[in-house]
């Protein structure tokens, strides 16, 4: 096998000077750059920095895995895409801009979802995965790969001001599993698409993760093995917290259960997609069309907004009550169960999360309005912004 470095040819002395003249790095240290290969899981907030930057280094081979396309609703943070690249698949659309900052690169897509069946063949050429994902299945998914094949995993998370980084080295410290051996329960912690993001959090959440994979392929400095970085925009925070390697872990320790890759939407009780469809299926479901039709006939309807407060200033139907859904346990003696209820928020998640509470107490005459108030904007009064 031959492991000498690859050469750099003036072009890319001269593009990757400053890293030269940095003892730490210098030219051994920029062909171990050129020579190294990371996979990229996401290329949305997270990603689109750590794409960048990786780029711009100089790392040889970058593998992009992401089955979505470029949205209006993205442009806030994912900085890799612009308005030219609007509906076109994210990892075409961040590979153009990767090979416009560097040519000599080698940029791989792969437009599909990550899970259990596909994982092993895609992370198998990389030496780095780096999680830049937003959901619970495909985080112990790649922690789960990365234990059974030996890599790091650069891990990242993001939500509203609130960031967290980390390295998950099973070989010499702690896998994610040791630090949440069991994912929380569904609906517990919302999405970013539900709870939103500070713009510029994923940006600063993102070069940390690109640069402790940089770290790791130059065998520089302290590595994030074992500390979990805790970061608040706000008051500009940074905190850590010593992990230590659990024993009994269920994929890293002594006596493992998990020896292979599982089915990680059952594991955690929720999809591993980002999109929700905002249904609760066709029983519980109304449509915005039918749901106006029967407003308009004066049918006897009490519509119950799940959404937070703040949510209101944006937009709000005529008429609906306000009862977000962390306070719908406690008001549920607000509502008859007599009443005819249809239950709404921004694209439908929320709702489906409240029919279910109502649902398991014996609330019968409920309906979900699919897609939200998202979506009556769009089929039924186009007056209302889509957000």
């Amino acid at each position: 096998m031959d492991t000498r470095l690859p050469e750099l040819s003036h072009d890319e002395i001269l593009r990757y000077s400053r890293h030269l003249l940095i003892p730490e790095v210098g030219l051994e240290g920029q062909q171990k750059l050129k020579a190294a290969s990371v996979l990229v899981i996401g290329t949305g907030g997270l990603g689109s920095p750590v794409a960048l930057y990786l780029a711009a280094a100089g790392v040889g081979r970058i593998g992009l895995v992401d089955y979505d396309v470029v949205d209006f609703s993205n442009l806030q943070r994912q900085v890799i895409h612009g308005e030219s690249q609007l509906n076109k698949l994210k990892v075409e659309s961040a590979r153009q801009r990767m090979l416009d900052i560097n040519p000599d690169i080698q940029v791989d897509v792969y437009n599909e979802i990550f899970t259990s069946e596909n994982a092993m063949r895609i992370a198998e050429p990389y030496d780095i995965i780096l999680d830049g994902t937003d959901n619970f299945p495909t985080r112990y998914l790649v922690n789960d790969l990365c234990v059974l094949t030996g890599k790091p995993n650069v891990y990242g998370s993001i939500f509203r001001f609130d960031g967290q980084a980390s390295v998950f080295y099973a070989e010499e410290g702690p896998c994610y599993r040791c630090l949440f051996p069991e994912p929380p329960p569904p609906g517990l912690v919302p999405s970013c698409a539900e709870g939103g993001v500070f713009g510029v959090l994923p940006g600063t959440i993102g070069t940390i993760q690109a640069t402790e994979a940089i770290k790791l392929i130059l065998g520089v400095g302290e590595p994030l093995i074992g500390r979990l970085l805790l970061y608040n925009a706000l008051d500009m925070s940074f905190d850590f917290v010593k992990l230590r390697k659990n024993p009994n872990c269920k994929v890293c320790g002594e006596h493992p259960e998990v020896t292979e890759l599982i089915d990680y939407e059952q594991f955690c009780g929720m999809p591993a997609s980002d999109h929700d469809s905002g249904s609760a299926g066709d029983e519980w479901d109304i449509t915005p069309q039918e749901l106006k039709e029967r407003l308009d006939r004066g049918d006897p309807i009490r519509l119950i907004d799940v959404r937070e407060p703040h949510e209101l200033a944006i937009s709000r139907l005529p008429g609906a009550e306000l009862i977000p859904l962390g306070q719908l346990a406690a008001r549920m003696h607000e509502l008859d169960s007599a009443e005819e209820i249809v239950l709404f928020c921004k694209a439908g998640t929320r709702s489906v999360r409240a029919l279910e509470v109502l649902a398991s107490a014996g609330f019968r005459r409920i309906k979900n309005l699919e897609g939200g108030i998202n979506a009556w904007a769009q089929e039924v009064d186009p007056s209302l912004p889509v957000y």
